[in-house]
């Protein structure tokens, strides 16, 4: 298929999601998950056969083995701990054969220890295990979200783990489900982390939207199994790979108090080489995703503490910035991602894709940094080197080396706002697919909205897509997408003393339609005019 025919086919698919209903939406905000969590889940290794016998056990070894003092902090107690039938007053109690001291006694004995106090549960009838029959009983929240809020915070409980578990219900009626639990936690006056997965026995929502506005983290996939490749684009059960292929994309969603969830970590349950589970936990640490362990932590292999409790690692996952790495390049073998950190230094991820061990290269520019002098710290190794600018590593099949990357100025990126409209240039629905359309947007700091000017006059957004005019288009109304950046003068802009911005291949200026100010209104050229549909300014 030629380029022209594939870019008008992109652009097409692409302007059908810009004008679907808006989905942008404003953070939660409520004090929790300011860096992503990080702690340890009973479902991926235990499933329903848990006691609290189990629990006091991990939380000793989570503290014993120093995995505690590196952030793993959340003891997450999933599916089956729950009586299978509420008291005569409607409340929820502990499975007293399992859990025989109860709920808020198991939350004493991990804050005692420093530890915090997770719980699931689901927002319908009946939980994962209920529906699927390998549980008893029809205990959902529905119904019950302030009761049952209210009985978590008296239990100190510290995070709710909570999973749709029904084939019913549109995004909307996700988001208002979700939702109820949310004011009702709020409600209680204690902070608890907001975990949620609308993917669960239903069509996967989690990565069509930003669920900001309703949880701290949400799932974007269906759930992980201890494999490379599942062969699945989002279906059950899902690969490293296949995760990493949906998750990658939805950088402009991740801030302090909000971010992407890929699901638990399976790093220490088998199934996969040293050098996969390597890649595992430093995808997931790049991606500011949950370091959430699922591993029987108790009899946890050397092999697998290396992994985990990798400081280098760690550290750039809690970075302060909250931002997740985002894509630089990919030609389908070496894949190069980007993360900003706090102080000015960048984590370069080079990830090979491939069956044989390639070199994988970058450049300090393509991943935001200027100067001609730079050092890098290797993650795993800890060993430092120098550079005046390339980056490059042989890296092993499906292995990942990661950089700390010191030196240098940030290359500075800016908002652009319209001056007619008040509102920024947007790449819409945060996608950083070739052809997705660039649109006005209220102005807000997530990573769809930064562009960087380059000395070549690139407009350069997510590291290495570049504002584009469609197809070379020089005609007025040409649309205005995002393309790798290839150099080309209908890459190229100029910004000009009255504010307008002209793109340089066309000679013609960057405009919003018909002087709209609405979100999702879709950018073009036409003839320069010096309306105020035309001028922006770079805050």
């Amino acid at each position: 298929m030629s380029r022209r025919r594939t870019r008008t086919l992109l652009t097409l698919a692409a302007l059908a999601l810009a004008l679907a209903p808006a989905q942008q939406a404003q953070a939660l905000e409520n004090g929790v998950g300011r860096t992503p969590p990080m702690g340890w889940n009973t479902w991926n290794t235990f499933g329903c056969n848990i006691d609290e016998t189990l629990i006091h056990q991990t939380a000793d070894a989570i503290v014993s083995s120093g995995m505690r003092d590196l952030g793993y902090e959340y003891v997450v107690v999933d599916d089956c701990w729950f009586d299978p039938v509420r008291d005569s007053n409607g409340n929820l109690r502990a499975n007293a054969s399992r859990f025989p001291s109860g709920m808020k006694a198991l939350g004493d004995y991990l804050h005692a220890r420093g530890l915090k106090f997770g719980l699931y549960q689901a927002p319908l009838d009946r939980t994962c295990a209920q529906y699927f029959g390998s549980y008893p009983g029809a205990t959902g929240s529905l119904g019950h979200e302030v009761q049952d809020a209210q009985q978590f915070a008296a239990w100190g409980v510290d995070y709710l783990k909570y999973d749709w578990c029904s084939p019913t219900g549109s995004i909307d009626d996700q988001v208002r489900t979700f939702a109820k639990m949310r004011d009702a936690l709020a409600a209680t006056g204690r902070p608890i982390l907001y975990s949620i997965n609308p993917n669960s026995i239903h069509e996967k929502t989690g990565p069509q939207r930003n669920w900001g506005d309703v949880a701290n983290i949400w799932r974007t996939t269906e759930d992980i199994t201890n494999v490379w490749n599942s062969g699945q684009t989002n279906g059950y059960p899902m690969g490293i790979q296949n995760i990493v292929d949906v998750n990658v994309p939805l950088a402009g969603y991740a801030a302090p108090g909000q971010f992407n969830d890929p699901d638990m970590m399976v790093v220490g349950r088998g199934g996969m080489t040293d050098t996969e589970m390597r890649s595992h936990f430093a995808l997931w640490a790049i991606m500011a995703a949950p370091l959430i362990a699922g591993n029987d932590i108790r009899n946890m292999n050397s092999a697998t503490a290396t992994i985990m409790k990798n400081r280098n690692l760690i550290d750039i996952n809690q970075d302060p910035l909250g931002l997740q790495a985002v894509q630089v390049s990919n030609d389908g073998t070496r894949r190069v991602l980007a993360k900003r950190l706090s102080g000015g230094d960048v984590a370069v991820a080079l990830f090979n894709q491939g069956g044989s061990t390639t070199t994988i290269s970058t450049t300090a520019s393509a991943i935001g940094l200027s100067g001609s002098s730079f050092s890098l710290r290797e993650a795993w190794t800890d060993a430092v080197t120098s550079t005046s600018g390339a980056i490059s590593a042989s890296v092993p099949p499906h292995g990942t080396v990661v950089f700390r990357v010191s030196g240098g100025t940030p290359i500075p990126a800016n908002r652009i706002q319209g001056v007619g409209s008040g509102r920024c240039l947007d790449v819409a629905g945060v996608s950083q697919a070739n052809g997705a359309p660039v649109q006005i947007w209220d102005c807000h700091g997530q990573s769809n909205q930064q562009w960087t000017a380059t000395a070549a006059g690139e407009l350069r957004v997510y590291g290495s897509k570049c504002l584009d005019v469609n197809n070379n288009g020089t005609a007025d109304g040409t649309s205005v997408i995002i393309w790798d950046c290839n150099g080309q003068d209908n890459q190229k802009w100029r910004f000009n003393q009255d504010g307008s911005i002209t793109a340089v291949g066309a000679g013609k200026c960057l405009d919003v339609p018909e002087n709209a100010t609405a979100n999702g209104v879709a950018l073009n050229i036409w003839t320069c005019n010096g309306g105020a549909n035309q001028r922006w300014n770079r805050l």
